[in-house]
């Protein structure tokens, strides 16, 4: 919609500047003009003029929508720290392999960096078909700006359909700064991926509305399709030292390289505890722990078992337990092989960075919870004898 001044008509009478709500319309040399800026096309205006001077245009103007006809493909941003390649990369290939099946297309790996030469072969084996290589010393560690143009190049030469890349602290930097170079569209945060066999397009499914609904969104006017990916929710591909790919070097001029910002050291956290996205057993409390104290018997169990220690939302909330041990829609998205929880009722922010564990315990005396319907086994009871019994007997076995 648009809005103009018949010239011709206006008479400057002052009638729509004392109309318009939003202070839009002043009079210049006898004749109404209207700043854009400030105007909402509420129509006021045209109403109010007896002379028929201010004319609406209701016509929706033309999208020319981009030719997407030459873009095949799967690629897979590598995320690498140190010249080590990161374990969701290796998920996101592992999906993307399943993908390109039912587009009958290749998988592409993006390894940026420097001295990577030996992270090649498991790339190929974790499922890259291709692997497009860059590497220079100004660019063997992440900076937003080199990495972008580098990207946004590759993309623009190469024609990709589908781009993937992890949900992660760098993947979100990244990613964003992508999309918007290339005006590409891009979904966050997605739980699962699939395809349209009838439109050939992507479909990528995240949780939506504080993770209340799932919502699967997508992009079939524009290329390539973009999607990050939470970390543990995708399963990587067993290796495969058979499988052979293509090494595709490229190489850039200098000047693509700079960045406005200079890095100046990486610092590795320190933790504590066991990592408890890597963790393969987890024990996590809930609103059920009642106290901050109480969650000393959560922490005993996984100390016998070499857990990690989680908490729901709830717990978070209320102070009994800091942020980094969240597990759920707003923490952080685990696939354990074992997953203990302790006092969680199940609700469906909390399911969703934990549903892709493989075994789960529910610990809670409401045989109601929803989490039992979710849960490999169930104990109905007292969390406050349960899990203290539970410690004893595992230490037992465990000291045999």
């Amino acid at each position: 919609m648009s809005i103009k001044v018949i010239i011709e008509k206006c008479t400057g009478c002052t009638l729509c500047v004392k109309a318009c709500p939003f202070g839009a319309i002043v009079i210049k040399d006898k004749k109404a003009v209207i700043d854009l800026h400030k105007c909402t096309l509420c129509g006021a205006c045209v109403e109010a003029c007896k002379f028929q001077a201010i004319e609406i245009d209701k016509k929706a103007p033309v999208c020319e929508l981009p030719d997407i006809k030459d873009y095949k493909g799967i690629w897979v941003f590598i995320e690498q720290k140190k010249g080590k390649v990161q374990s969701v990369s290796y998920e996101l290939l592992g999906k993307a392999q399943e993908l390109s099946k039912k587009l009958k297309s290749d998988v592409s790996a993006v390894l940026i960096g420097n001295n990577l030469d030996d992270q090649l072969d498991e790339l190929i084996a974790r499922g890259a078909d291709n692997i497009y290589l860059v590497e220079a010393p100004e660019i063997a560690e992440f900076q937003d700006e080199p990495y972008t143009n580098i990207l946004v190049d590759l993309i623009n030469k190469y024609k990709p359909e589908i781009v993937l890349c992890g949900a992660t602290s760098i993947g979100r930097s990244l990613i964003s700064r992508v999309a918007i170079k290339i005006k590409a569209g891009l979904t966050a945060d997605c739980t699962g991926l699939d395809i349209d066999m009838e439109k050939k397009i992507l479909l990528q499914t995240r949780p939506a509305f504080g993770g209340n609904i799932m919502a699967t969104i997508i992009s079939p006017n524009y290329r390539p399709q973009m999607a990050t990916v939470r970390h543990k929710v995708m399963v990587p591909m067993e290796p495969d030292k058979k499988r052979k790919g293509k090494i595709i070097k490229e190489s850039f001029d200098s000047s693509i390289y700079k960045s406005r910002t200079k890095l100046l050291d990486i610092i590795d956290e320190i933790e504590s505890t066991v990592n408890l996205a890597e963790a393969d057993i987890i024990v996590s409390g809930g609103r059920g722990m009642q106290a901050a104290e109480n969650f000393k018997i959560i922490e005993d169990l996984a100390h016998v078992l070499g857990a990690a220690v989680g908490a729901s939302r709830a717990a978070v909330d209320s102070g009994w337990i800091p942020y980094s041990h969240q597990v759920g829609q707003t923490g952080r998205t685990v696939a354990s092989k074992i997953y203990i929880a302790c006092g969680i009722s199940g609700q469906i922010q909390h399911l969703v960075g934990m549903q892709s564990s493989k075994i789960i315990i529910a610990i809670n005396k409401d045989p109601e919870a929803p989490i039992f319907k979710l849960a490999t086994y169930g104990i109905v009871g007292d969390l406050f004898q349960v899990v203290p019994a539970l410690t004893k007997e595992f230490k037992q076995v465990l000291n045999r």
